[in-house]
């Protein structure tokens, strides 16, 4: 998952990052923060699949998780 890279790099740097996911996704990000060094890391899981999603179903979802990843990359 390169999301999961980049958000390692970006933290490493000082700059804070979240990664948004889908659920089937939840235990290859927990096992690549976890093995890079940063365990526990946030993200934002949403619901799978999305790829069949109309665009305004996309919005609604990516709109609804707007607060949650100001949260984390916040805190």
């Amino acid at each position: 998952m390169c999301s999961v890279h980049d958000a390692v790099e970006l933290e490493k740097r000082g700059i804070p990052a979240t990664v948004i996911i889908t659920q089937a996704f939840r235990n290859a990000a927990v096992f690549q923060f976890k093995g890079k060094g940063m365990e526990g890391h946030a993200y934002v899981e949403l619901p799978h699949p999305i790829s069949n999603l109309k665009p305004d179903e996309m919005r609604e979802l990516a709109l609804g998780c707007v607060d949650q990843v100001v949260r984390q990359i916040t805190a």
